[in-house]
């Protein structure tokens, strides 16, 4: 599965959510190629993803986007694996 992790600035937070990711999709036994970036970019190369994990508050950037194949997950806690892998698996629906 193709993953993009997208923080304000592309630096800090997306990089910690794609540490996260690599352990959560480690756990679900589920292959992984991870990116990350800024939100902005994130916004423009959103259709090359299977998935893209945002922080809940820039979910919104995504409004309105023609991504039929690409799920959008928003997450309130950054380090929360817990939360990452529920909302990760009620999106693949496992």
């Amino acid at each position: 599965m193709k993953v993009l992790a997208a923080c304000g600035s592309g630096m800090g937070s997306s990089q910690i959510i794609k540490m996260k990711l690599t352990n959560v999709f480690r756990k679900l036994n589920i292959p992984l190629e991870v990116h990350h970036c800024a939100v902005s970019e994130a916004k423009s190369s959103a259709k090359s993803y299977d998935m893209v994990v945002v922080s809940s508050a820039l979910l919104e950037i995504f409004d309105g986007l023609d991504l039929p194949n690409t799920k959008i997950v928003g997450l309130q806690n950054l380090l929360s694996e817990k939360e990452m892998t529920e909302k990760i698996s009620a999106a693949l629906e496992l």
